[in-house]
């Protein structure tokens, strides 16, 4: 009696926004995030691992920027289905499948980046480091990395929101993470489960984006020094001269 008084279930009518779908499948959607941040960190961090690398090679040798370049673009190119098909019959049906082919699409923005950032470091910087006897790695890593984190940071960002939505396609090889419930929702057009996994993961890469922003901010607090100081001056500048 107090079933019928309440009304049906929302399950059972389907409807888009369900309290009880998200009671019934809470220990689901939680296994299917970690799984979705697992992934899209992992793939993440083994490519900017692979891009730093590649982007140096890129700023020393100028005869590998072009192929390099082309090469991360190229890739960037192949649809991701036609990608985790080819990858398949090496790495077989596993989580390797998804990781290797978000690596490979995330080189594009984070090689691009990170020499764009390298080669912005203004040249008498770099000569000023060495005139005080700064070998190359000393340089490197304490003069023109720092200089260049807005740059690396910018491309990590976008590379991590990308990944975050590239990696529900691997829902094909039953490793997409929230990909796996938008893919079961669609198939019996469950509506919660649909909207619920799209919806977390449009706040995965909105978090990841924060994230990335506050450890930039933290990274480079130069940054706002600058622009703090920078600000009264052009206060002062708009202010129109008393006239005598």
């Amino acid at each position: 009696m107090s079933g019928s008084a309440a009304g049906p279930s929302c399950l059972v009518t389907n409807d888009w926004i369900c309290g009880e779908y998200l009671r019934t499948r809470s220990q689901e959607l939680v296994d299917a995030t970690v799984q979705h941040i697992g992934i899209t960190a992992v793939s993440v961090a083994i490519g900017l691992l692979i891009a730093f690398p590649l982007a140096l090679l890129a700023r020393h040798r100028r005869g590998a920027a072009g192929p390099v370049l082309g090469l991360t673009t190229v890739l960037y190119t192949v649809p991701s289905l036609a990608m985790f098909a080819l990858l398949t019959p090496v790495f077989g049906v596993s989580a390797a499948v998804v990781v290797t082919g978000l690596v490979l699409y995330s080189l594009t923005i984070l090689v691009r980046n990170i020499l764009a950032g390298l080669q912005a470091v203004p040249a008498e910087v770099r000569e000023a480091a060495r005139g005080m006897g700064y070998g190359p790695a000393r340089l490197l890593f304490e003069v023109e990395l720092p200089l260049a984190l807005p740059a690396v940071v910018a491309g990590l960002r976008i590379a991590t929101v990308s990944t975050v939505a590239m990696t529900t396609v691997g829902s094909v090889v039953g490793y997409g993470g929230l990909g796996n419930l938008i893919a079961s929702g669609m198939e019996g057009f469950f509506k919660a489960e649909v909207l619920t996994a799209s919806v977390l993961c449009v706040l995965l890469a909105l978090a990841a984006d924060v994230l990335l922003m506050g450890l930039q901010r933290l990274l480079t607090p130069w940054t706002r020094a600058q622009a703090r100081a920078k600000s009264p001056a052009r206060r002062g500048a708009r202010t129109p001269k008393a006239v005598g």
